[in-house]
């Protein structure tokens, strides 16, 4: 065995951007020579600082404090944000990017270019019938954010643009709301092994940080208090109706409400007893969450009153949860050993429970194009589809992944049968599906299909 072999080599998670909110011809950083040696110095003090040890405590009654802010309304003296060293996370991986030898050698007027020569401009031109897919990509000990281009008429599909990330991603959720400016934004959070969440900006390439992060660690020497989570983040939900509003579910067995324009958590939500593994706001109650965690029940949370809620079991542990856009009572949610429950609010008990797959059931989506139309992907390398109209669950169809175990799955907003699968399979990460060309899902689903996504089929 030869000794670069990736001991890692997968896609963790995705997430499909509708089409028409991305800039046609995204912003690209040009770094001049100063720049670039501040960025690799400040890196190079961050790696050096987590090597020696972070001398973080994660005592929440810390005695120490830190110094009272000069605006007194500004609790977590986020005016001066961006002048407090930063130790929360390597931002940029530096140890794959190339350094230069002697930075003082060049011209002050020289900047240094990211794109190359001989890029194709037509590719770089993000069109209107584009849908972007966002990727987890990891590779050995590379993690890389990849934003992709899917043109379904086209036929289309590559790279358009990739971020090197600092630690291995595990949850993506794309959100418009930009704190900085009042116009919608093409914005995306990552949630990965590191408690503190990024947020990067789509319409810009060849960016070496994130446009904002949410928490920080502690720190006893600096007097940082912790703000965020304490481990890992697991999932990531945007409330579409309150758009400043963003969850996340970790490992610390919490979820915590993030106010985006201030950029602190509002509200802390701690009723789990393990791991939340999946969150997801309703469609349309601004207030109501569902969360899955790995105490085997979903629960569906008032997020004003975060002691009320209630939950439903499918133990051992519940790995996905969603709601049914089309029975706003309703909602799915699947398990670890292959189960999928269907549940109604407003009864005590699931409607009904199957055993879908032979393994953890990883990918579970109920179109919301597509009344009726469920999608189960599991870790023992199979896709099914469902139609679960008639008061139960009916198998559709089956295939095999050339992705191999599936870790995540995703529709295409505006071509509803169309899905990206993202699995461990070192020669295929990535896996488009068609669904249109089974015949059975086809006659099924077919006339439920909205009129304008049928024409973009036709067509």
């Amino acid at each position: 065995m030869e000794e670069n072999t990736p001991t890692v080599s997968l896609v963790s998670c995705m997430h499909f951007v509708q089409r028409g909110v991305a800039k046609s011809v995204p912003e690209k950083i040009e770094l001049t020579e100063k720049e670039l040696e501040k960025i690799i110095k400040q890196t190079a003090d961050d790696l050096r600082i987590t090597e020696q040890g972070d001398d973080q405590s994660d005592e929440e009654g810390e005695t120490e404090t830190r110094e009272p802010p000069a605006n007194p309304n500004d609790e977590f003296n986020f005016d001066q944000y961006d002048e407090e060293d930063n130790t929360t996370a390597n931002p940029i991986g530096i140890g794959t990017v190339a350094t230069l030898p002697n930075l003082g050698d060049l011209s002050e007027d020289v900047q240094i270019r990211t794109e190359g020569p001989d890029s194709d401009e037509e590719d770089d031109i993000i069109k209107p019938t584009d849908n972007l897919l966002l990727v987890g990509h990891v590779e050995s000990d590379a993690s890389i954010l990849e934003v992709h281009i899917f043109n379904k008429e086209e036929g289309s599909f590559y790279v358009h643009h990739d971020i090197i990330l600092p630690w291995f991603p595990l949850c993506i959720e794309w959100l418009s709301h930009d704190p900085t400016d009042p116009q919608p934004g093409n914005l995306c959070a990552l949630g990965g092994m590191d408690p503190v969440i990024q947020v990067w900006d789509l319409d810009i390439e060849n960016c070496l940080e994130p446009a904002y992060k949410l928490g920080k660690k502690p720190n006893k020497k600096k007097k940082i208090k912790r703000i965020g989570h304490k481990d890992a983040v697991l999932d990531l939900s945007w409330n579409k109706n309150f758009t400043h509003v963003l969850a996340s579910g970790s490992a610390d067995n919490t979820v915590l409400l993030w106010d985006l324009d201030q950029g602190t958590p509002h509200t802390k939500i701690n009723c789990f007893s393990d791991k939340v593994q999946s969150l997801c706001f309703h469609p349309l109650e601004a207030q109501t969450l569902l969360a899955g965690a790995c105490d085997g029940r979903a629960r569906v949370l008032d997020c004003r009153t975060p002691d009320t809620h209630r939950g439903w079991s499918l133990e051992p542990e519940i790995e996905r949860v969603v709601w049914d856009k089309h029975n706003p009572f309703c909602f799915a949610m699947s398990n670890n050993v292959g189960k999928v429950a269907y549940v109604d609010c407003r009864q005590d008990l699931p409607l009904w429970t199957i055993d879908a797959h032979e393994k953890e059931v990883t990918g579970l989506i109920l179109s919301e194009q597509v009344p009726g139309l469920l999608i189960t992907a599991s870790t023992d390398g199979t896709l099914k589809t469902w139609d679960v109209t008639s008061g139960g669950a009916t198998q559709v169809s089956m295939r095999s992944n050339r992705c191999g175990q599936s870790l995540c799955v995703a529709t295409c907003p505006d071509a509803p049968l169309s899905l990206a699968l993202g699995g461990d399979n070192k020669q295929c990460h990535i896996e488009l599906v068609d669904l249109t060309v089974n015949e059975q899902v086809l006659n099924r689903f077919g006339p439920r299909i909205p009129a304008a996504a049928t024409e973009a089929m036709e067509s």
